[in-house]
């Protein structure tokens, strides 16, 4: 940002939101708007009124969502479903109470989820299936297309298809994976690493590999634009965007957006154009419209504590966030 220009204002049209807890994920269940937080409850809100459901007997440490339940995982073992009324339902519950630090779920209503060293997945009819891995399993996404799911671990991506009985492949890279996202078209897949750095690989009979480095920080916020043609991430005192249009990033430069003297925490495409939110560890705000790098501020660094979760309605009309010391809001774009 030219430090002689300051962006635009949209702080008038915030809602502020008092989640009183650290904030794992923000999702829209629908119309109504549901925080996960740190001390296992579900905030419920919508037009302003707040309703708190509890979820779990102990932390939310992982949260999903697919538009219509929250799914989230707990340091009690417990996978746990919150729809936009009504009570939490149990889905899975670990008989070790092994801690659950990753979910996710595929687009035809499937679910996934980790313990220990084990991953286990459920398929839209309710069929479960698991696999024990050789090492942890960190970050989980299912494919775009299909029921094929990626599982972050060390030393690389293992690729498991839950529905058959063939051995997962595994992408190999040396190194601690921690996150993993499929790209929207289903060509690549990327890791977020303990080495402050993101690894790629463009699938195929060979699939070849993508070094994305230079990091300060670990890049653990990872959000495709609606094209599928950027890839923008967290860990620097500016938002860094890939480029993945043709064979991807391997020998092109990315675009560095919303530059500040902070670190960027967490980032999060709009679902229909290529704006950007860009929240920083001091709790400062910022869209940023990635054809013309221009800047609007949505909250200013009030405290020095962290933006933790975003999350766009379908129509991209309202941007939720929440924080590390529990504020939160809601901003609606001006028509």
């Amino acid at each position: 940002m030219d430090k002689q220009t300051k962006p635009v204002s949209l702080r008038e049209h915030v809602v502020p939101v008092e989640a009183g807890e650290h904030v794992v994920s923000a999702s829209w269940l629908k119309q109504t708007l549901a925080f996960a937080l740190a001390d296992g409850r579900v905030l419920r809100w919508r037009d302003g009124e707040t309703e708190s459901v509890a979820a779990h007997a102990g932390g939310i440490l992982t949260a999903c969502s697919d538009g219509e339940r929250l799914i989230s995982g707990g340091d009690d073992g417990r996978v746990v479903a919150t729809l936009a009324e009504g009570e939490p339902t149990e889905i899975y519950r670990d008989p070790k109470r092994r801690w659950i630090d990753a979910v996710t779920l595929s687009g035809s209503g499937g679910l996934s989820w980790n313990t220990g060293k084990t991953v286990h997945a459920r398929d839209d009819k309710g069929r479960l299936r698991s696999f024990d891995f050789a090492s942890t399993p960190q970050g989980l996404v299912f494919a775009p297309k299909g029921y094929r799911l990626a599982v972050a671990q060390m030393n690389g991506v293992s690729l498991w298809y839950p529905n058959t009985e063939a051995k997962p492949d595994f992408l190999e890279w040396k190194g601690s994976h921690l996150d993993v996202t499929w790209s929207t078209d289903g060509r690549f897949v990327v890791s977020s690493m303990q080495e402050n750095a993101l690894h790629g690989w463009r699938l195929g009979d060979k699939p070849t590999h993508m070094r994305m480095t230079g990091y300060p920080a670990k890049p653990r916020s990872l959000s495709w634009s609606q094209d599928g043609l950027w890839l923008a991430s967290s860990g620097a005192d500016a938002a860094i965007i890939w480029p993945f249009q043709g064979e991807g990033p391997t020998g092109k430069a990315p675009r560095e957006c919303g530059a500040r003297h902070a670190k960027v925490t967490r980032v999060a495409f709009h679902p229909k154009a290529l704006v950007l939110a860009v929240g920083y560890d001091d709790g400062c705000i910022l869209l940023v419209r990635l054809t013309d790098a221009s800047e609007l501020l949505v909250r200013p660094p009030l405290k020095a504590s962290g933006i933790t979760a975003f999350a766009w309605d379908k129509l991209g009309k309202r941007l939720a966030f929440g924080a590390e010391d529990g504020a939160a809001g809601v901003l609606t774009l001006p028509t």
